[in-house]
């Protein structure tokens, strides 16, 4: 009896041993998936099936061969492929799709130096909070770790700037990996997502075939064991690889307030009376369209301060939109809701609230939302959750109940006499340039209603950031937190391409990228100087070195392109509203424009003009 027992669990163990060997093998799988070894498809097939099943319009990419299959198939399905000149133009690009459009931004590489030159584009999508899904291309599945071309651990480099990370394996899990990426993208706080697609998943079964075959295998055993197993892996790779799959979006998970914490800051929005509301980015996010947050807003009839992509949540001229002296509201405000606004360097850590103010902050990201509040600040309530559908339900709350009018006028009297000032600084004269801030007061004045501005570049920037006004919501464009310069030219082809009925955009550049020559107006504030560091660095270490540049001729960039140049000196000033206005009719037909402002440097801040 003990041997037959004995006997039995070796029979027992055995066999399980064998069934989970066959497990890892995939032979099991094999026994009821099969392996089509016939078909012409290819997994690139698969890949643009669930893009389109999510809405998915642009594809953004710089061509390689790992990554072919996944473009020829999107074209083929109706999903427009846009090429561009540099990998990290085509996340830019997708970026500002993701932001303009409240869906998924996708755009494909190649492998290895195709991916990393995409690192920092992702890392600005990460900061920024856009969701994006990059695929790249991978050496075969066999083939990594062991010298193939372009082969690098792509998966360690992405962790740490994506929300999620997979690498395909076999045909067969494509589907589902991306329909997960794309769900991941857009939920909680969203941010990109990172698939690689080795070149073996990608392919026809009789391309990857003749790859696999083995030229003279080893003699004996040791042949016939490589062989099955190169042919037992190929069979892993596409077994049940056509079989029908849902291709469909899966839920989209996106935290919100609780009752009791609306009902909470209801009653202490309701007592405040100099209740001052930051907005940032995190507001314009799907699922809430931005006219009823703008709505709420107005019901509300809170002076708010704009940021990010919420800039123009208001429209041009609205009384409780409040744009400069900032600091000084917040010093006298009683309570701030922190509407998707960080505590960060742009709030000075936190350090700029007053202490005695009541303070809410709603925000997606738990450590956003807490950001410095073991220093400078203290929230009196913090809610992890939608900052729009937030607001739309404060202002239900609050029907009935406005700010005290006082307050909001009181702070947009101060808005209006230290935009006078700065209009006086525009109408300064310079040497022998002219004057920036008078050009963009000029280009805002001209602007048309429907524009998008594309803010890539430092001084230049900076300025246009208090003197233009978007007109709308979702028609202002900048790198976000990470501060990335080079956005411009990426952020403008995905715009142009999510809003083709504008009829002309307003791209404000400091440094001016061509991925192609889509028809917008770039406009370069030329001053020959990298004057943001200058201004401190020559005071305070005595040297430009590294600063100063020539005044570049980048118009003839663009008429290298197919577009139209044009320089404007000073010579130019009275002919300045017409030379917008052709650029404005060039764009309305299809052509791109580049206007190389000559300018003078601005200490805007200080009020200090030089040549």
């Amino acid at each position: 009896m003990e041997i037959a027992t004995a006997l039995g669990c070796f029979v027992g163990f055995a066999f399980g041993g064998l069934v989970f060997v066959a497990y890892k093998l995939g032979l099991l799988y094999q026994l009821f998936h099969k392996t089509e070894t016939q078909s012409p498809r290819h997994g690139g097939e698969s890949v643009a099936e669930v893009l389109r099943a999510h809405g998915v319009k642009f594809v953004f990419t710089l061509v390689g061969g790992h990554i072919s299959p996944i473009l020829v198939a999107c074209e083929k399905l109706g999903i427009r492929i846009v090429d561009t000149r540099h990998e990290a133009t085509a996340v830019f690009a997708a970026d500002a799709v993701a932001r303009l459009s409240g869906t998924v931004g996708v755009a494909a590489v190649t492998a290895g130096p195709g991916l990393t030159n995409t690192v920092t584009a992702v890392k600005n999508a990460q900061m920024a909070e856009s969701p994006l899904l990059l695929l790249g291309g991978a050496a075969a599945t066999l083939l990594q770790g062991r010298g193939a071309l372009q082969d690098i651990d792509q998966m360690s480099l992405f962790k740490p700037l994506c929300k999620f990370c997979a690498s395909v394996r076999s045909v067969k899990d494509i589907a589902i990996t991306v329909r997960k990426a794309l769900a991941i993208a857009q939920s909680g706080t969203p941010g990109p997502v990172f698939i690689e697609f080795p070149i073996d998943t990608l392919y026809p079964f009789h391309l990857v075939s003749k790859e696999f075959g083995v030229k003279n295998p080893p003699k004996g055993i040791m042949g016939k064991v490589v062989t099955w197993y190169l042919h037992n892996h190929l069979k892993n790779l596409f077994a049940g690889a056509w079989e029908t799959r849902d291709v469909s979006p899966l839920p989209v998970h996106i935290p919100q307030a609780t009752d009791n914490q609306v009902q909470k800051c209801i009653e202490l929005v309701s007592r405040a009376k100099k209740p001052v509301i930051l907005l940032g980015s995190q507001a314009t996010l799907p699922p809430t369209p931005t006219d009823d947050i703008r709505a709420a807003l107005e019901s509300l009839g809170i002076p708010c301060f704009l940021g990010g992509m919420s800039r123009g949540m208001l429209g041009r001229n609205s009384p409780l939109h409040i744009r400069q002296n900032r600091s000084d509201a917040l010093k006298e405000a009683d309570l701030v809701l922190l509407a998707g606004t960080v505590c960060d360097f742009r709030l000075s850590y936190g350090r700029v609230l007053n202490r005695r103010s009541r303070i809410i902050a709603v925000n997606r990201d738990k450590t956003q939302l807490l950001k410095n509040s073991d220093m400078f600040w203290k929230p009196t309530v913090a809610i992890q959750g939608d900052a729009g559908s937030f607001l739309l339900r404060l202002s239900k709350g609050l029907k009935g109940h406005t700010c005290p009018e006082d307050w909001p006028q009181s702070l947009k009297a101060g808005d209006v006499t230290k935009e006078k000032a700065n209009r006086r600084k525009a109408d300064e004269k310079t040497d022998r340039h002219l004057n920036p801030l008078s050009v963009l007061h000029r280009v805002d004045e001209l602007m048309a209603d429907d524009s998008i501005i594309v803010a890539d570049g430092g001084d230049f920037v900076g300025s246009a950031a208090y003197i233009m006004r978007p007109r709308g919501p979702l028609r202002w464009l900048d790198p976000g937190a990470f501060g990335t310069l080079g956005v411009g030219g990426g952020f403008a082809l995905g715009a142009k391409l999510c809003r083709p009925e504008s009829e002309v955009r307003f791209f404000v550049f400091s440094c001016f990228e061509t991925p192609s020559m889509t028809p917008v107006i770039a406009l370069v504030g030329n001053d020959a100087c990298w004057s943001q560091i200058a201004r401190e660095q020559v005071p305070i270490l005595g040297s430009n070195v590294a600063c100063g540049l020539a005044f570049t001729d980048y118009h003839i960039v663009a008429d290298g392109y197919g577009g139209k140049g044009t320089l404007i000196g000073r010579e130019d000033e009275d002919k300045l509203d017409g030379i917008i206005k052709e650029a404005q009719k060039e764009t309305r037909q299809g052509r791109a424009t580049l206007l190389n402002v000559l300018i003078g440097k601005t200490n805007f801040r200080e009020g200090s003009i030089s040549v």
